[in-house]
């Protein structure tokens, strides 16, 4: 497609998928050939020892120039379908690895601006340099720091028999199929999120439980006996309490310890997050340092929700409304040390003169989007409501606004009958701990006619306490 300066590739994928001219890499023409030659046979060799690298390629020149239609071009997936889009490519291929990335066709030795330090950059440089083979760049990863020759030789030596195993299959390899695979997604997490804070790892299937186990024992012997299988008869995520974790944290509305609440909106073009301060409330005089207070809350929740649903493209952040300068570039400074925590690239920009704050953040992979409501059980399913597992923390909530914020005395909490049940059950029930917490005793009643999820709070005069 000359007009848009790219091709569509077929890689096996229902839509073609994209690759633009900048994303050929410099060094196109030098795998162009190779391939070319390795089908061919005319090329015997594993490595690029005895390969004459081709010129690099005009940054401001015409795909039609070097692709042709029909034409047979390795390329690696750089962004996975998103939406109505195929993948994204590349053809400056990678290897990736625990502490160094294989970069063929380039002889750079390049080092993770993460490593500070001079001097553990030159020693890790003349490491990699020393060992890493003619027509080879490297990147050396952040986790490479303080690590020795005997680490990143070991991760080098598998990363050029990857290209070996690549390079020994193309002569075969049909179009469209893959040459070289990433290794599973399990251990690609592990290879780049594990360090020494790890204490365990539990595994709920056998064979994954040997998978995981053996790859932490090639790539951190010591840490190989973290690794559990997890044998308890509830199901891994309930017992470790995950499912109500996913359910509190991906939901439209996320609350916040403080009373606030952030809105998440996700749309085709960008992800809208609105702050609000809900019923946390301050005096007149001090609304100022509680807006603060409330949006440096969000910002830290905020830029967690990004990594956990992994939201890329364009964010737009609604913060509540400061006056000062000064608390608006405290805030933004804030926002930017706890993104800087996030492995994926973004950029922020300082709030405008509406006060939203943007930002940019890499888009690898379709945003995670778990369905968090239920099928409502008193409509058959023409409505949905709150999460139920999450109805007693909702009430619990409710509790230090009205007890301990507003001070109301004996109250009544009136819910559904089965949620009564609940409550009360046991010898040390759940209204026996809210009177321990709350020094005082909470009447529980219950109505047949609410829905399972609905609860109303009565003062002693039988008021409704509105909320």
């Amino acid at each position: 497609m000359p007009g848009l300066n790219a091709a569509f590739v077929d890689v096996g994928y229902e839509k073609d998928a994209f690759l633009h001219y900048l994303d050929l890499g410099p060094q196109v023409q030098s795998l162009l050939k190779l391939t070319k030659q390795v089908r061919s046979g005319g090329y015997q060799s594993k490595l690029l020892d005895n390969f004459k690298l081709d010129p690099d390629i005009n940054k401001g020149g015409k795909i039609s120039e070097l692709l042709a239609k029909g034409q047979l071009i390795p390329v690696q997936i750089a962004k996975e379908p998103i939406s109505t889009k195929g993948p994204r490519l590349s053809s400056d291929i990678s290897i990736a690895g625990r502490y160094v990335v294989l970069v063929p066709f380039s002889e750079v030795t390049s080092i993770s601006k993460k490593i500070k330090s001079n001097t553990e950059r030159n020693r890790l440089r003349k490491i990699v340099e020393s060992i890493k083979p003619k027509h080879f760049g490297v990147i050396i990863r952040t986790v490479s720091e303080g690590k020795g020759v005997a680490e990143l030789q070991k991760d080098l030596l598998d990363l050029i028999s990857k290209w070996e195993s690549f390079v020994t299959r193309l002569p075969s390899i049909e179009p469209a199929k893959k040459v070289l695979g990433e290794i599973d997604r399990t251990s690609t997490l592990l290879r780049d999120i594990l360090n020494p804070d790890f204490q365990h790892i539990y595994v709920n299937d056998n064979a994954m439980h040997e998978e995981v186990r053996s790859y932490i024992h090639e790539i951190s012997p010591e840490m190989d006996g973290i690794v559990r299988l997890h044998k308890n008869s509830v199901p891994i995520f309930e017992h470790y309490g995950i499912d109500k974790q996913i359910k509190s944290a991906f939901g439209k509305t996320v609350n916040l310890a403080g009373g606030a609440y952030l809105v998440i909106e996700h749309t085709e073009a960008l992800h809208v997050v609105d702050v609000n301060s809900g019923n946390r409330t301050a005096s007149k005089e001090n609304q100022e340092e509680n807006a603060f207070q409330v949006n440096k809350e969000a910002a830290k929740e905020i830029a967690r929700q990004l990594r956990l649903r992994d939201m890329g493209g364009i964010v737009v952040i609604d913060f509540i409304d400061m006056h000062k300068p000064n608390n608006r570039k405290d805030l933004f400074d804030y926002l930017r040390s706890e993104m800087s925590h996030d492995r994926a690239k973004h950029t922020i920009l300082p709030p405008s003169k509406f006060g939203l704050v943007q930002i940019t953040r890499q888009r690898v992979r379709p945003e995670m989007n778990i369905v968090t409501t239920e099928i409502c059980p008193a409509c058959n399913g023409t409505g949905t409501l709150r999460p139920t597992i999450l109805l007693i923390d909702d009430i619990e909530n409710n509790f230090n606004y009205i007890l301990v914020e507003q001070n109301e005395k004996s109250i009544t909490l009136i819910v559904h009958p089965y949620i009564e049940a609940y409550i009360k059950q046991g010898f040390i029930s759940r209204q026996w701990k809210w009177f321990f917490k709350y020094s005082q005793w909470i009447k529980v009643k219950s109505n047949p006619a609410y829905q399972i999820t609905e609860f109303h709070f009565f003062s002693a005069k039988d008021e409704e306490i509105k909320l």
